[in-house]
């Protein structure tokens, strides 16, 4: 007969450090500036869960930083070094991340780059760069690490805002929101092998990246065109991306999941949540 204990039984209900033994690549997970990343915050933050983390970079540097800053906490840190643009390098990177802790359950892929230049105006080697660094590297990931993932095994790509926006059009615009369909079919693709695909779509936050493009008056005006008044953190990306990549979104694929503070709408002068004016 059973007992109402039987409802405790699932994993889930005493989940522990979440990603416990869980071994991880991250693309783009060093930490190259002081404002940080959404790629080592993700590293750090499943790695905090009880992940063995592998850092693929380009940027030697910058993924030793982030290796040394995981091994410090306590947990397992591997780097792998290369362009992931290059099929030949992401093919072989896969490999050496797998061989580092005998396997892969996890990649998340954080590389990406914007550009304000408009669809009408950039030239078709400014095309051709905007879709390879934002697209085709997650295409090319996904593609070589997919088949090699345990099942129950996960990929999550980070996407932006920007893949929602109603123009003016820029190729980073149209790159992301291709990044969002390519993670939609990779989850049907490789659902019958028990592996989940989600995004990221991230919204108005501060980092390193933010900060090489927006002074302290831009930085205020983006965060008044939020929801919620403020703006986010590589941390808050982060959160969603460790949850995603563990089995605590075991029964969650092909989403797009908005981390943007309610998004860039504000509400209406007038409108019910509105502060009060005082006198």
């Amino acid at each position: 007969m059973s007992s109402y204990a039987d409802t405790l039984s699932d994993p889930l209900a005493r989940p522990g450090r979440p990603s416990e033994g869980r071994r991880v690549l991250v693309a783009g997970g060093g930490l190259s500036g002081v404002h940080g990343a959404i790629g080592f915050a993700s590293a750090f933050t499943l790695a905090r869960d009880g992940a063995r983390i592998v850092i693929a970079d380009r940027d030697l540097e910058a993924a030793e930083r982030a290796r040394e800053l995981i091994v410090a906490e306590g947990a397992e840190a591997h780097v792998v070094i290369g362009d992931i643009a290059n099929d030949e390098t992401c093919a072989q990177l896969v490999t050496d991340a797998e061989a580092a802790f005998g396997g892969l359950d996890s990649v998340i892929t954080t590389i990406g780059r914007g550009d304000l230049e408009g669809i009408l105006d950039v030239d078709r080697a400014g095309w051709d760069s905007m879709l390879e660094v934002n697209l085709t590297t997650a295409w090319q990931l996904i593609r070589h690490a997919g088949p090699r993932l345990t099942r129950g095994g996960s990929i999550v790509t980070t996407s932006s805002g920007a893949a929602g926006s109603r123009g003016p059009g820029t190729p980073y615009n149209v790159a992301k929101a291709a990044l969002e369909q390519l993670t939609i079919g990779a989850a049907a693709t490789l659902a019958p092998r028990g592996v989940r695909v989600n995004a990221v779509r991230v919204g108005t936050i501060w980092s390193t990246f933010a900060s090489r493009a927006f002074d302290d008056t831009l930085r205020r005006m983006r965060a008044e065109q939020v929801a919620l008044r403020t703006e986010g953190t590589v941390w808050d990306i982060a959160q969603t991306i460790a949850f995603l990549a563990g089995d605590r979104a075991r029964w969650v694929s092909g989403q797009v999941v908005a981390v943007d503070g309610g998004g860039p709408t504000p509400a209406p002068a007038g409108h019910t949540g509105q502060e009060e004016e005082t006198s």
